[in-house]
């Protein structure tokens, strides 16, 4: 997905929807006081100045306007909610903190908490609207044209086909390749690369999508310098074979953009998101839990020799070799080489072991291991050290879920991919579900995972 990379047709939109947020803001704000307390007292003021500098950081951190004209209106309207839910947190931790939310009402604030994001989900589709409208009629249109026929053409194209209320329309590709040489499906092709300088001149084209690979290096150049006598804007296409692989995204450094194509997603403030969320919600679930923890030991420790805590050698980030708590559910506490998984009826389960395998409650001491750093709430389920070795040789990219912590609970767990991978294909099902974790992680999509879990995720079919 290109972010922030091409303008809308209204080069003030953004501008526009940054005053139309401040507006709503505020004006539901005052709005919700006045029809349910009167006039508003001096703290209302501080409430929405408070609420307006913490929005317009969870709008910067999340990308909030950069890149609405690309983006669907679910996902704009997904990121507004996460914004939103942001600053609603922070100034409830701000009021308790302060011993000042007795003095809100907590009917205006509710109305205001949920009118707010209603009315900036409602103006960007309207605003949608109203550039689609136009667009559908040829008003306020710019045309987007690719140099070079190729996969990464094909998808951008049919990505803006899609979407008329990006305000741009996909003119075609130019190449010096005779048409029958070329598989084009989103695209026509409009003629050769001296036609597309031709074409910019005249200001027939907008933009310029440069698509070809790069081992093109020295024709690229050509373009773009040609290009330069022109008013287009010009944008270069990293090959798409990169981007294939699902992990690619960009870096900078010392002023040079660089592709990423495998890295951890949590860095900078990301990882501190991260840790705050493991640290605070295990801690909150250790105080909840604790007397079932204390029923669980008692347990295990009275129906079967042995010890309480079962220690496992487990993979964690960056493949260190980590110690994951789990209560003791077997009769044998197998560590080595080779690790035989659990299979149904299995022998070793005991009768107690069985029952906190199925409904998970075995996995309840790892939230020390969160505490302690060694796994997250949430993330690709460890699995036992002989395991590793045995995948990591027969599923390509499998080491690349150890790129973050393991979890408790994760992705794939929640979409039924938990307990026995007694072939291949399953296992192979549950690394593409971790991957699209790493791929897509946000604090929203932890969150998710976190309530699911709660919902469906303690007992599964495929755990024994």
């Amino acid at each position: 997905m290109l972010r922030g990379a091409v303008q809308s047709p209204y080069d003030s939109a953004e501008l526009f929807l940054r005053l139309m947020d401040v507006v709503f803001l505020i004006g539901a704000l005052l709005a919700s006081v006045l029809l349910n307390e009167g006039v508003p007292g001096d703290n209302i003021y501080m409430l929405f100045t408070t609420a307006l500098l913490v929005f317009q950081l969870g709008a910067r951190f999340w990308g909030l306007y950069g890149s609405w004209q690309l983006l669907p209106l679910r996902e704009e309207a997904r990121q507004i909610v996460v914004v939103w839910c942001t600053v609603l947190a922070a100034l409830l931790a701000i009021g308790f903190a302060l011993h000042v939310t007795a003095q809100y009402s907590r009917v205006s604030l509710g109305v205001w908490a949920l009118a707010v994001p209603v009315l900036m989900i409602g103006q960007r589709a309207v605003l949608r609207h109203h550039i689609e409208r136009k667009a559908r009629c040829g008003v306020d249109i710019r045309i987007l044209a690719f140099v070079g026929a190729n996969r990464s053409a094909e998808r951008i194209a049919s990505h803006f086909g899609s979407r008329m209320w990006s305000g741009l329309r996909v003119a075609g590709v130019y190449d010096d390749r005779a048409v029958k040489r070329l598989n084009l499906q989103n695209l026509s092709l409009i003629g050769r690369v001296d036609t597309l300088m031709r074409d910019a001149k005249a200001g027939r084209v907008d933009f310029v999508f440069i698509t070809l690979p790069a081992c093109a290096e020295e024709r690229i150049d050509h373009i773009v310098r040609e290009l330069a006598d022109t008013t287009a804007s010009v944008f270069i296409v990293p090959d798409s074979r990169i981007f294939e692989r699902g992990h690619a995204n960009w870096r900078e450094i010392a002023g040079h953009p660089i592709i990423s194509v495998y890295d951890t997603p949590f860095f900078g403030v990301s990882g501190l998101l991260k840790r705050i969320e493991d640290v605070v919600v295990s801690s909150l679930i250790l105080l909840l839990i604790s007397p079932l923890l204390l029923a669980i030991a008692a347990a295990v420790r009275f129906t079967s020799p042995g010890p309480v805590i079962f220690r496992q050698r487990r993979y964690g980030l960056n493949g260190q070799i980590v110690e994951v708590w789990k209560f003791r559910s077997m009769t044998v506490t197998e560590n080595g080489d080779t690790v035989v998984q659990a299979r149904r009826g299995d022998s070793r389960i005991t009768p107690v072991g069985a029952f906190l395998r199925s409904t998970s409650l075995d996995e309840l001491p790892q939230f020390f291991n969160v505490l302690q750093g060694r796994m997250s709430i949430v993330g690709p389920r460890p699995h036992a050290v002989s395991h590793n070795e045995q995948y990591r040789a027969l599923i390509h990219g499998y080491m690349l879920r150890h790129k973050v912590k393991p979890g408790i609970t994760g992705w794939a767990q929640i979409n039924g991919w938990r307990g026995e991978t007694d072939s291949l294909d399953k296992m192979e099902k549950r690394v593409e579900y971790d991957m699209q974790y790493i791929r897509n992680w946000s604090l929203f999509m932890d969150l998710r995972i976190i309530a699911a879990t709660i919902f469906k995720g303690f007992r599964s079919a495929n755990a024994y």
